[in-house]
């Protein structure tokens, strides 16, 4: 479909301003990390730094202990990350193309804890951690104790799994024909060798947008690991931004430093596996 001259001048337009509004906040964030700590005692308000102090990204990991928040962090994200993928894809595999009683009903049921807030199932959620028996000085009745709570597997198991990861899966695996499952089956091959030998190589798309859906989600948590932990030894980096909150002001430059730096790894993480988020996004949306 060929554009007029003004179509196209109101589609650049718009590009244009939702460009600015994607960038604006980052270059803020940058130009903040750059101040010095004497401009935010006078209170000046101005984009650009009075002068520029590229030593704040090195006073802000000096701050607080970096390489335990760092390392808690990618331990939760790599196991959740792995974990997520395997049982998603399986999970969605399963609706897509097996054929068992009640698939439709478990489904449906499925879909319902899709609306349903993170924030709802938070106590129940807490309660269960709490009790898993024999585990952080319970009993076997799981009580005594404080089970799994401030450790990794609280912060790890509930990411395994999770409804939108399954019901995308299932789209993904529904697009593919019948005959295939078909004439594996002929072939002598069972489920899992059906998944594993035929679905699991085409699945390259689905699991880098799963992938990345689920390392953002982890990584940027903040509010699980607040309520899951209390050791300084289990925080997380998004937990350890909080020691910039002083008694009386936060430390805007170097809280936006710090930030900054916590942030590097989404972004490598986007542009290694943009091709196939890409190749996924497109791909979904013409099948509508």
């Amino acid at each position: 479909m060929k554009l007029s001259k003004l179509e196209r001048t109101a589609a650049y337009l718009a590009l244009a301003l939702f460009s600015a509004a994607t960038v604006l906040p980052l270059l803020t964030a940058f130009f903040t990390s750059m101040k010095g700590d004497e401009e935010f005692s006078l209170g000046a308000m101005r984009l650009l730094p009075a002068s520029w102090h590229p030593e704040n990204y090195a006073r802000a990991m000096r701050m607080g202990d970096w390489p335990t928040y760092f390392k808690n962090s990618a331990i939760v994200t790599a196991v959740a990350v792995a974990g997520s993928l395997a049982f998603n894809s399986l999970a969605g595999f399963s609706f897509a193309r097996l054929r068992f009683k009640g698939k439709q009903p478990i489904f449906l049921t499925l879909l319902v804890g899709m609306m349903v807030p993170a924030q709802v199932v938070v106590i129940p959620q807490f309660l269960i951690l709490k009790s898993i028996p024999l585990f952080g000085g319970n009993d076997w009745l799981g009580a005594g104790g404080n089970g799994w709570l401030d450790s990794y597997y609280a912060l790890i198991v509930p990411e395994l799994a999770g409804a939108f990861g399954v019901f995308m899966a299932r789209q993904f695996y529904l697009q593919f024909p019948r005959a295939l499952d078909d004439a594996a089956y002929i072939d002598g091959a069972g489920y899992l060798r059906l998944f594993f030998s035929v679905y699991l190589p085409q699945s390259g798309p689905l699991l880098a947008t799963l992938g990345i859906f689920k390392f953002v989600a982890v990584w940027n948590d903040f509010f699980h690991p607040l309520i899951y932990t209390n050791s300084e030894a289990m925080r997380t980096l998004q937990l350890g931004l909080q020691v910039f909150r002083g008694e009386h002001q936060v430390q805007y430059n170097l809280l936006m430093a710090a930030s900054l730096l916590v942030s590097l790894p989404i972004v490598v993480m986007f542009f290694v596996f943009q091709k196939q988020f890409i190749r996924s996004m497109v791909a979904s949306s013409v099948k509508g």
